[in-house]
């Protein structure tokens, strides 16, 4: 049988999609403002995943160089038809709005992507009826003009994928059980009957997983009797927000739902330091309906350590990613190590000169050693510009600043001469009622050079979640920085596991 871990893809990554082709599984998820965009991961037993590429590799490729925190690359779904793959997503505030990106290989070179005029909202899902007939279903929230925040439920639309145009004026189809937010629509047909399934309820602890049926595609549809069939709302699961589902078929022959879901810390149960992550959970089908079981916790055993020393092409690796610029945009390798020019702003800056990678786990201690005596810059923990922690060397100086919504603290040491190690760890909260167990997860800012480790601050994390984020709907990165001249870093270290 299939193991389902829990998170399946652990860290940043939200509103997934799947699909299968010839027996091996391709997973995309939302990257909003970050680039690289649209991650693709792969696994040929649903149970190792492999991040092989990326949809969009530049800023360009997405349009996202001005995007307001929390727009950016908004929920894509992945299809597979007559030899190539489809990515289909709305960019909102950017040129490209509704876009279809493919490709003949999911880790890429992906084509520049077709913009679908007539399509005005979000979280967009590609079906092709019996006849090839392509629709393009949607969350029809307004983002422009005079209806600026109006929600018209779910749309669809016929649409020619090759002229990028709508073929029709859009439908209004099911839209759930009356709860806010009707979004995410996935179509799908099984055994003679067509499926709306949609998220519903916002994306914070209400959010569902709802379905209708109908004789096609084009409905209408129905309620599922109970709906809605998935949420975590209201109970003590560990595993929370749980919505934004699509269906695939596993290995061992079920069905399954992929999802997003967060995992809050602490005796309250409201911090959640990586945001929306991806999980899986098996589907019955009762009287024709599909029954997805609530998401189990269940998380890969042992640690994770990824070390990096910078000679060669190290910026190829896959998993770094930056705010509104490619990594190679804002640093270079040279001479055995990894060289940022800094922006004015630092990590405040709308771009800052930073290059991250996503935490995975709850508990994890990320390091670097950097040489700043030609400017200032270091280690720093981001959910956005207005959430951020920073440790920031200049010289021998040490400065950490815990940044949130403007509100700014600061402590600095003095360090003998040399180059400096800089480290920034997690951890839950303690257990019980106490006033640390009722907040967020726990982190600690070292930083040591000549033999001598101080540790600068010790900090309360719920400031850095996802429920204290709002609208920024992605999660921690964790990277180098330049906030001023130029810095170089000598190593980098991310180690993480979900056990004390």
């Amino acid at each position: 049988m299939t193991k389902l871990f829990n998170p399946l893809i652990p860290g940043f990554n939200p509103d997934p999609s799947v699909v299968e082709v010839g027996g091996v599984y391709y997973l995309v998820t939302s990257t909003f403002e970050y680039v690289p965009g649209i991650p693709v991961y792969r696994s040929a037993d649903f149970e190792t995943w492999e991040l092989i590429g990326h949809v969009g590799v530049t800023t360009d490729d997405l349009g996202v160089a001005e995007v307001p925190t929390g727009l950016g690359v908004w929920a894509p779904t992945i299809r597979y038809r007559d030899g190539r793959f489809h990515v289909i997503v709305t960019i909102p505030f950017s040129t490209k709005r509704c876009v279809v990106f493919t490709a003949t290989d999911p880790a890429g070179v992906w084509d520049e992507g077709t913009t679908i005029d007539g399509v005005a909202g979000i979280d967009p899902d590609l079906a092709w009826d019996e006849d090839g007939n392509a629709y393009v279903t949607f969350s029809g929230l307004i983002l422009e003009g005079d209806e600026l925040g109006t929600h018209k439920g779910i749309q669809q639309v016929r649409v020619d994928l090759e002229a990028g145009t709508a073929l029709e004026t859009p439908r209004s189809l099911w839209s759930g059980t009356g709860l806010m937010f009707p979004e995410a629509p996935h179509v799908f047909s099984r055994n003679g009957c067509w499926y709306l399934m949609i998220a519903e309820g916002g994306t914070e602890r209400g959010h569902c997983v709802s379905v209708a049926r109908g004789p096609s595609i084009e409905g209408p549809f129905e309620s599922a009797p109970g709906n809605p069939v998935l949420s975590a709302r209201s109970t003590t699961r560990p595993i929370q927000n749980t919505g934004h589902g699509d269906l695939v078929s596993l290995p061992d022959g079920d069905d399954a739902l992929v999802l997003l879901g967060m995992r809050p810390l602490g005796s309250t149960r409201q911090f959640s330091p990586l945001g929306r992550e991806t999980f899986a959970t098996r589907v019955r089908w009762v009287d024709g309906w599909p029954r997805p079981e609530p998401v189990v916790l269940d998380p890969r055993p042992g640690e994770f350590e990824e070390v990096f020393s910078f000679t060669g092409d190290v910026l190829a690796d896959l998993g770094w990613i930056t705010p509104r610029s490619a990594p190679d945009q804002v640093a270079r390798v040279a001479d055995g190590r990894l060289v940022i020019r800094g922006v004015d702003g630092g990590m405040a800056a709308l771009r800052p000169a930073f290059v991250g990678r996503r935490q995975r786990h709850h508990v994890s201690a990320t390091c670097v050693t950097v040489d700043a005596t030609s400017g200032a810059g270091g280690l720093a923990l981001r959910y956005d510009e207005e959430l951020f922690i920073a440790l920031e060397a200049r010289g021998s100086t040490v400065t950490a600043t815990a940044e949130v919504s403007s509100l700014r603290q600061q402590w600095t040491a003095t360090l003998p001469p040399g180059e400096i190690s800089l480290r920034i760890e997690t951890a839950p909260p303690p257990n019980g009622f106490s006033a640390e167990a009722r907040g967020g997860d726990r982190i600690r800012l070292l930083a040591s050079a000549g033999g001598q480790e101080l540790v600068l601050a010790e900090l309360d994390g719920r400031h850095w979640s996802a429920e204290s984020a709002g609208g920024s709907f992605t999660g921690r990165v964790t990277g180098m920085f330049a906030s001023e001249g130029t810095v170089s870093f000598g190593s980098f270290s991310y180690r993480g596991s979900e056990t004390m």
